[in-house]
């Protein structure tokens, strides 16, 4: 292990041909970032690190499962223990922002500004859930949408919401003009074009991404233009390809080629599969052949097709957990049926509550980059980055990732 130091900061590499300059290891207490170096494109910038392997692993699905990689290197001991202490930062050194990343997806102290882009149906119950649930996380939420008098309803509604105790131990609400979008720790994007109507049949999800694709990419574009630091959250569906979408549009130059001077890949995360391991609760609530699923279960993958709900992790049970996972991803399909549009429980489970487990470093249900691609896991952002939920997969679900992985790989 080689180590190099600059402006107070220490740095650890295993090539010894980094353009900084070199410095003896660290002692005990101080910081330390691995830089690692690969295309900037197919890779997060920088992430936490929990697992030695990760430091020469290809990112991929098989990061899920940490006992998928290849052999972890020989560490020093700094590097040992700061892996050990959940202090290790991983930063791509090819990357032209790799100097930004820990101001991007490092926790930070206080409370945050959120801005919300369109408050139609998701957009003003995910509204509600953030005025009512973030007051310990959450400054200022401030609105934008294309009719005013939709901003100015909800402005001056929801500053009337206040609770008995203290009128201003919840956030304010705002209005905001769309060249303030990116004033903000969190910029949340749940615009939409092409909502289906009732009665539309199959996957909708996926008819609505050619109609919001441009929406996201001209606000990824407007993003970059602003040198946007915080975290940019999709709310729209589908957010998978969505999520994609705006990190391609954000980092390319005007000759249309890609620079990597716009949002980090990790900067991005789609808010879609929180609902869906709501619904997998639902139903295993419901019926005890699925129970497992309330203390052992997860969700993976998009929200919509593609969909893998585990049933258990240690008791996996694969005919059940594709029962389970069919009667979650046509949940919305039954409500539809009803003759209502399904956006309660996606604009809180998917959105409210998961963007606030979010800020304030909790686990949480998101779609993140994972070599290359968008996919649903279980993550949170740590003083050392974002770090994915890695457990110990039996085969069978593996499988069903690697087809989900490769299926989303095939739509960008």
């Amino acid at each position: 292990m080689y180590y190099y130091g600059q402006d107070g900061a220490v740095f650890c590499a295993l090539e010894d041909d980094l353009a900084l300059p070199r410095c003896p290891a660290p002692a005990e207490k101080v910081p330390l970032t691995f830089l690692f170096s690969a295309p900037p494109e197919g890779r997060r910038c920088s992430f936490a690190v929990t697992d030695p392997r990760q430091l020469t692993a290809e990112e991929g699905v098989a990061w899920l499962d940490s006992r998928r990689l290849p052999d972890a290197p020989t560490l020093d001991a700094p590097v040992a223990r700061a892996i050990e202490n959940g202090e290790l930062r991983a930063v791509n050194y090819r990357h032209p922002f790799w100097r930004r990343a820990p101001l991007v997806t490092g926790r930070k102290t206080g409370k945050k500004r959120l801005h919300l882009l369109a408050v139609g149906d998701v957009g003003s119950t995910m509204l509600l859930g953030l005025k009512l649930l973030g007051g310990d996380v959450l400054d200022t939420i401030g609105i934008c949408d294309l009719d005013p008098k939709v901003t100015e309803r909800w402005e001056f509604e929801l500053n009337q919401v206040v609770t008995p105790e203290d009128p201003q131990a919840l956030p304010r609400v705002e209005v905001v003009a769309p060249e303030q979008l990116f004033d903000c720790d969190m910029f949340v994007f749940a615009a939409s074009k092409g909502v289906p109507p009732l009665g539309a049949k199959g996957d909708v999800r996926m008819a609505q991404f050619e109609a919001n694709r441009g929406l996201v990419e001209h606000f990824a574009r407007q993003a970059r233009e602003a040198g946007f630091s915080g975290l940019f959250a999709v709310v729209s569906d589908p957010v998978d390809p969505l999520c994609k979408a705006a990190y391609l549009a954000s980092n390319r130059g005007e000759d249309g080629r890609f620079d990597g001077r716009g949002l980090l890949p990790e900067q991005i995360q789609g808010y879609g599969l929180g609902v869906m391991h709501g619904r997998a609760a639902y139903y295993a609530r419901k019926d005890p052949r699925f129970a497992a699923y309330l203390t052992d279960g997860r969700a993976f993958g998009p929200h919509g097709e593609g969909l893998v709900i585990a049933n258990s992790i240690g008791r996996y049970d694969d005919t059940l957990s594709r029962e389970l996972t069919e009667k979650t991803k046509t949940a919305n399909l039954r409500l539809r049926e009803l003759g209502f549009k399904p956006y309660v429980a996606p604009a809180l489970s998917s959105g409210a509550l998961s963007l606030l487990a979010t800020l304030r470093g909790q686990w949480h249900y998101g779609s993140v980059y994972l070599g290359g691609v968008y996919f649903g896991v279980r993550n949170r952002y740590t003083s050392a980055g974002q770090e994915i939920e890695s457990l110990e997969l039996p085969q069978a679900l593996m499988e069903r990732l690697e087809e989900t992985w490769e299926d989303l790989a095939r739509i960008l």
